[in-house]
């Protein structure tokens, strides 16, 4: 069976974040294996975008070694 870990990220638009900022976060984090499965307009980041990630864990990962 297939096993999952998750990730919340919050990304508060202001004018020392953009959109580029977050899409290069995103690909890094893309690197490592995260894969974005939704993103919203968030008031939680204070008018910003909140980005839902998953990773599948494998076994190793599971079993903590």
């Amino acid at each position: 069976m297939k096993k999952f870990e998750y990730q919340i990220i919050s990304y508060p638009m202001d004018k020392k974040t953009s959109l580029i900022t977050m899409q290069d976060d995103l690909n890094a984090r893309g690197q490592d294996g995260w894969e974005v499965v939704s993103v919203s307009t968030s008031e939680f980041a204070h008018i910003g975008h909140t980005a839902f990630l998953k990773r599948e864990i494998s076994g190793a990962q599971e079993d903590g070694t």
